[in-house]
C-alpha cells in the first residue's frame, strides 16, 4: 500500500511544482507591441468604465447644440473641421469644470464615437480617422500646453498629499489630458496598407515634432519622465502612473522606431562605417526556432522523500555512466536527431525505474514519438540540421590565442600583433585562419577605437561630427538627471512585481485604479482583484519594453551612451530585481487571466454588458497564455542580457544571487525566444557553478549547445578559461565609469574657457565685441578708467620683446 501513495505523491509534486512535462508550445510572435485592440484596452482600467459613457454624454449635450439632427459620421470633412475647432475653442475658457468637459468631448471623438457605431471595428476606424483629424487642427500642442498646466497644479499635489487613500477621482484631468494624447500617438503611430498619402505625411511631421521639439528646449519625453521621477519623490502621489509609462513607452516606439526600424539602422550603420554586413537577421533566426523539452527535477523530489529505498540510492549512483554513454551514442549516431526527437535520456535516467513505469501513457505518447518514420530518412538525407547562429570571434579572442600558442611554442609574445606567425606550428596557422573568417567587429568596437583617439589626439583630430538623430536628442536632454529616472522606473517596477510584498514605505501604484468608494460585495472585490493584478502587469510590461528599447537604441547610437544607461540600473539593482520578478512560478504567471474581455475597450461600448457572475469572472478569455506577460518576461529576459554581457562582474552578480535555479525554473515555458535568452543567461555563468552543476544538467548543456551562438575558443563548458579565475570587479566598473565620464565630458560639457579654444588676433573684430558689462558699471566707469588705465604706465619695451 506505501507504494502507491509514494508515486501519487511523486507524481502530484512533479505536478505542482514543475509544471507537466508535456506542455504545450505557445504559438507566441514576439513584436514591437501587442495587436491594436489589446494597447488600446489596455489604457483604461476596467474601474473606469463608467467615464465612457460621461465622456459621451458631454460630447453629445455639445454637438447637438452646434449640430442640429445629425450624427458625427454623416458630417462632412469640413463640418467636422468646423466643430473641432469649435472644441479647441472652448479649451481657451478659464472654468476648469467647463474646459474639463471640452476635453472629455474630445476624448471621445478620440475613443471612436462608439455611440454612433454597430460593431468593434467601426470604432477603431473611427477612432483613427478622428485621431489624424485632431492632430491636423493641433490637438495635441493644446493638450501639451493643458498638461504642463496640471504638471505644475500644486493645488491638486497638496490636495493629493493630505488625503489618506488616493483614488481616481484626483487624477481625473490628468487621466483625460493622456488618455487623448496616448490615443493620438497609437492611432497615428500604427501603420496600415490603406492608409492616404496626407495620412502619411501626417505621421512623419508627427514623429519629428515629437523627436525634434520646435518650440520647446525639450523632447516629449522627457516631460513624461519628469512626471515619473516626481511621483516617484512622493511630490506627486496622484500621477496616473499606468497612463503616463504607455504614452512614454509608445512615444519611444514612435520616435525612435521599433526592432525592425533597429535592425534596419543598424545594417545602414554598418555599411557607413565599412564593416561586413550581418551573418543573420536575429529576428528572422529566432522566429525559426522551436522550443526544447524543459528539463526535469524529478532526482530532487526523488531526494526529497525519506522513504524511498536503499536500493534506489544506489541504482541511481551508477546512472552517470550510463548517461554519459547514452550521450556519446547520440552525439555519434545521430547528428540529424531532432531537438524534440524523443525524451533526453537524461530526463529517463532522473526517473528511476519504479517511477518511470508510473508515467501515463498518454504522456508517454506525447514525450517519445516525434516524427513519422516514413519521414525520417528523408530528413537525414535532404536537411541536415545545422546550428541556428553563426559562430563569432572577437578581435580580442584571436590576440588571446596567439598570446597563449607563442607563449607555448616560442617563449615569448608580441602583444597585439596578429599577422606574424613565425614560428608557431601548421595547425595553429590553421586556427589563425579559421578564426580570422569568423571575425566580427561590432559597431560599439568602432565607436570604443573612435572615442580612444579622440581622447589621445584632441587637437589633431578636431571636432568630432554628432549626427542629430532622435535618439542623440533624447540622450543629451536625459544625460544630467538620467541616475534618477532609472531609479524610479525599477522603484515603480519593484512595486508592481507580483513578487513583491506590500510594505508602508513603497509608492503607491494603484492611484489610478482604485474606486472612490471600496467594493461591497464579493462580486466587485474579485472584479477589483483582477483590475488590479492586471493593473500592475500592464506597469511591468511598459517599464520592461521602454528600458529594452532605451537600451538598444542608445547602445546603436554610441556604446557609452548605453554603458552610462547600464551602469545607473546595475547600481539601482536592477540585476537582483528582475531576478526576484522570476523568482515566481513562472507558467502561473504567464497563464494569468487577470482580465475581463466583456469590459475591453472596444468591446465594451458596442455589446450590451451582461450580468457579470463569478464564475464569469474567474473564467477570463481562452488563450492559452497572457500575451503581455510572455512580454514582460522575454523583456526583462533580454534587459539582464545586455546588462550582464561580457560583464565578468556582473555575471559574478547573477552567480551570488543564486539565479541558475531561478533561470532554469522559467525553462518549462515552451517558447523559443524565451528560453534562448534564458540559456544565454546559464551559458555565461555555467563556468562559475562547478563541475557537479554542468554534471548534473547536461540537458541544459545540451540545449545551450544547440540554441545559443558559438564562440569559437570560448571555454563557456569547462571552466578553464581565463576569465573564470580570480577577476578585479571592482576595477573593471571603475575603469568602465571613467571611460563614460571622459565620453560624457568631452561631447557634453562644452568648456567656454578652454585652453584649446582659439585665439582671435584681430584688433578690429576684438574691440567689435559686446561685452556683458555688470549694470552697476556706467556708474563707476570714470574711476574705473582712470584707476585701470590712465594712471598705469604704458611700457612701450615689453611690447617690442612680445613681438
Amino acid at each position: 500500500q506505501p507504494q502507491p501513495k509514494g508515486r501519487e505523491l511523486f507524481r502530484s509534486q512533479r505536478k505542482e511544482s514543475e509544471g507537466s512535462v508535456d506542455c504545450p508550445n505557445l504559438e507566441f510572435e514576439y513584436g514591437d507591441a501587442d495587436g491594436h485592440s489589446a494597447e488600446l484596452a489596455e489604457l483604461y482600467s476596467y474601474t473606469e468604465e463608467p467615464e465612457l459613457s460621461h465622456n459621451r454624454r458631454c460630447f453629445e449635450e455639445d454637438f447637438h447644440t452646434q449640430v442640429l439632427d445629425r450624427r458625427w459620421l454623416e458630417l462632412d470633412r469640413a463640418q467636422q473641421k468646423a466643430y473641432v475647432m469649435h472644441l479647441l475653442d472652448g479649451l481657451e475658457v478659464v472654468n476648469r469644470d467647463r474646459r474639463l468637459r471640452v476635453a472629455r468631448a474630445i476624448l471621445y471623438l478620440a475613443q471612436g464615437v462608439f455611440g454612433d457605431c454597430d460593431n468593434e471595428g467601426d470604432v477603431l476606424h473611427w477612432s483613427r480617422h478622428n485621431s489624424f483629424l485632431l492632430y491636423q487642427l493641433g490637438t495635441f500642442s493644446a493638450f501639451l500646453e493643458l498638461l504642463n498646466m496640471e504638471i505644475e497644479n500644486s493645488q491638486a499635489c497638496s490636495s493629493a498629499l493630505r488625503k489618506p487613500a488616493i483614488s481616481l477621482a484626483d487624477s481625473t484631468e490628468l487621466r483625460v489630458l493622456l488618455s487623448v494624447m496616448y490615443l493620438m500617438v497609437e492611432n497615428i503611430r500604427v501603420e496600415q496598407e490603406e492608409d492616404s498619402p496626407e495620412w502619411k505625411t501626417c505621421r512623419e511631421t508627427f514623429r519629428m515634432e515629437l523627436s525634434f521639439p520646435v518650440h520647446a528646449e525639450e523632447p516629449f519625453a522627457l516631460l513624461l519622465f519628469t512626471m515619473v521621477t516626481k511621483f516617484c519623490s512622493g511630490h506627486a502621489p496622484h500621477f496616473p502612473m499606468k497612463k503616463v509609462l504607455l504614452l512614454l513607452w509608445k512615444v519611444l516606439l514612435f520616435t525612435l522606431g521599433g526592432f525592425k526600424a533597429l535592425q534596419a539602422m543598424k545594417v545602414r550603420r554598418r555599411e557607413e562605417l565599412g564593416l561586413p554586413p550581418l551573418p543573420e537577421d536575429s529576428i528572422q533566426v529566432v522566429r525559426g526556432m522551436r522550443a526544447a523539452s524543459p528539463p526535469t527535477y524529478a532526482i530532487e523530489l526523488v531526494e526529497q522523500q525519506p522513504q524511498q529505498p536503499q536500493q534506489k540510492r544506489s541504482h541511481r549512483s551508477r546512472r552517470p555512466l550510463m548517461k554519459q554513454d547514452s550521450l556519446d551514442i547520440y552525439n555519434e549516431r545521430d547528428p540529424f536527431k531532432n531537438d524534440e526527437g524523443g525524451v533526453d535520456d537524461e530526463e529517463n535516467d532522473e526517473v528511476d525505474g519504479g517511477m518511470e513505469g508510473e508515467l501515463d501513457l498518454v504522456e508517454r505518447d506525447a514525450l517519445i514519438p516525434a516524427m513519422p518514420a516514413q519521414r525520417l530518412p528523408i530528413e537525414r538525407v535532404s536537411f541536415p540540421k545545422g546550428l541556428p547562429w553563426a559562430p563569432k570571434v572577437r578581435q580580442k579572442d584571436i590576440e588571446h590565442f596567439l598570446e597563449a600558442s607563442r607563449n607555448k611554442f616560442i617563449g615569448f609574445t608580441l602583444g597585439q600583433d596578429t599577422e606574424t606567425l613565425i614560428g608557431l606550428p601548421r595547425p595553429i596557422h590553421e586556427s589563425v585562419k579559421t578564426l580570422k573568417q569568423h571575425k566580427y567587429v561590432s559597431i560599439s568596437d568602432v565607436q570604443i577605437k573612435n572615442e580612444e583617439e579622440l581622447e589621445k589626439c584632441p587637437m589633431s583630430l578636431g571636432e568630432e561630427e554628432v549626427q542629430e538623430t532622435p535618439c542623440e536628442v533624447l540622450y543629451r536632454a536625459m544625460l544630467y538627471n538620467l541616475p534618477q529616472y532609472m531609479i524610479a522606473l525599477l522603484k515603480i517596477l519593484l512595486a508592481a512585481a507580483p513578487t513583491s510584498k506590500a510594505k508602508t514605505d513603497s509608492i503607491n501604484i494603484l492611484a489610478d485604479v482604485l474606486p472612490e468608494e471600496m467594493p461591497i460585495t464579493v462580486l466587485q472585490s474579485m472584479k477589483l482583484g483582477i483590475d488590479v493584478n492586471r493593473h500592475k502587469e500592464i506597469i511591468v510590461k511598459s517599464i520592461s519594453a521602454l528600458l529594452l528599447l532605451l537600451l538598444k537604441h542608445f547602445k546603436l547610437n554610441h556604446i557609452y551612451q548605453f554603458e552610462y544607461v547600464s551602469q545607473h540600473l546595475v547600481f539601482a539593482n536592477c540585476i537582483p530585481l528582475i531576478l526576484k520578478f522570476f523568482n515566481q512560478n513562472i507558467m502561473s504567471y504567464i497563464a494569468a487571466k487577470n482580465s475581463i474581455s466583456v469590459l475591453d475597450y472596444p468591446h465594451c461600448t458596442v455589446c450590451d454588458l451582461p450580468e457579470l457572475t463569478a464564475e464569469s469572472l474567474e473564467a477570463g478569455d481562452n488563450n492559452q497564455f497572457c500575451w503581455r506577460n510572455l512580454f514582460s518576461c522575454i523583456n526583462l529576459l533580454r534587459i539582464l542580457n545586455k546588462l550582464t554581457k561580457w560583464k565578468h562582474s556582473r555575471t559574478m552578480m547573477l552567480v551570488v544571487f543564486k539565479s541558475a535555479p531561478i533561470l532554469k525554473r522559467a525553462l518549462k515555458v515552451k517558447q523559443a525566444m524565451m528560453q534562448l535568452y534564458v540559456l544565454k543567461l546559464l551559458k555565461i555563468q555555467t563556468k562559475y557553478l562547478g563541475r557537479q552543476w554542468r554534471k548534473s544538467n547536461m540537458k541544459t548543456m545540451s540545449a545551450i549547445y544547440q540554441k545559443v551562438r558559438h564562440r569559437m575558443n570560448d571555454d563557456w563548458a569547462y571552466g578553464n578559461d581565463i576569465d573564470a579565475r580570480p577577476w578585479d570587479f571592482q576595477a573593471e566598473e571603475c575603469t568602465l565609469r571613467a571611460n563614460i565620464e571622459a565620453f560624457n565630458s568631452r561631447r557634453y560639457d562644452k568648456p567656454q574657457d578652454s585652453e584649446f579654444a582659439p585665439v582671435d588676433n584681430c584688433l578690429q573684430s576684438v574691440l567689435g565685441q559686446r561685452l556683458e558689462l555688470p549694470e552697476d558699471f556706467h556708474y563707476s566707469y570714470e574711476l574705473w578708467l582712470e584707476r585701470e588705465v590712465f594712471s598705469q604706465p604704458i611700457r612701450w619695451e615689453e611690447l617690442l620683446h612680445c613681438q
